[in-house]
């Protein structure tokens, strides 16, 4: 049984499929809001309701799942969320997962993947917010502040997304050491799979992006086996 019954939304629009589902995860202890369509989330959503976990579909009445997603992603950038998907096309699992997305599972789905996997999010979740007592460091000539999602310059301030956050944080604590791809994905994301190396990618080219002023930094590529970071003196 889950602890503390944790709010989560759910978007689905098959009326046999979410019954079961919502069913189960109510009997799991969960607090579930169910909404058949997008434009009742999107409603919910610009609400500022608060949810622990957000559950998905993709293709949707009204505004689709990833509009939904970013919706989300502009309010909080922390709260896990998980696609629902009949598609099997990789663009559109990576694109998912480059807007915000924490995981996905493709339809149909044993409920307990489903239950395994917001177990494993919600935890992650908690332990993240620990985390966030961690100080400001500085990285070359930049300020990293872990707590409030800031990476600052002299000359610029980025706000970083969750993900963001702890992929810096990941790589700095572990300096001009190789960090290998798989134990970067399987601590932010949670398990290693191509969709999200693919989106691995992406934020390795997001974060050499934010650190470009500071030309001692680097984030190598190291083919086949992961990434090291490097502050030059």
């Amino acid at each position: 049984m889950a602890e503390n019954k944790a709010e989560l939304l759910y978007v689905e629009d098959d009326e046999s499929l979410s019954f079961v589902t919502r069913d189960n995860l109510e009997l799991n202890g969960y607090h579930v809001t169910y909404c058949e369509d997008g434009q009742k989330a999107l409603d919910i959503i610009r609400s500022a309701k608060k949810f622990d976990l957000c559950i998905l579909d993709v293709m949707l009445p009204e505004v689709d799942g990833f509009t939904l997603a970013q919706e989300i992603r502009k309010r909080d950038e922390v709260v896990p969320i998980i696609f629902l998907t009949a598609k099997s096309m990789k663009q559109d699992k990576i694109h998912g997962l480059t807007i915000g997305a924490d995981d996905y599972i493709t339809k149909p789905f044993s409920i307990e993947e489903l239950l395994l996997k917001i177990d494993i999010f919600l935890r992650r979740t908690k332990y993240a917010n620990i985390l966030k007592s961690s100080t400001p460091v500085s990285i070359g000539h930049y300020t990293f502040d872990y707590k409030n999602l800031q990476l600052s310059h002299s000359d610029y301030e980025e706000t970083l997304t969750q993900k963001e956050a702890d992929l810096l944080k990941l790589l700095s604590e572990n300096r001009n050491q190789v960090v290998k791809r798989s134990f970067i994905l399987e601590t932010i994301w949670g398990k290693d799979d191509y969709f999200l190396g693919r989106s691995l990618d992406v934020f390795i080219s997001r974060l050499r992006k934010y650190l470009s002023l500071d030309d001692r930094i680097k984030i190598e590529n190291i083919h086949g086996v992961g990434f090291k970071f490097r502050v030059d003196d």
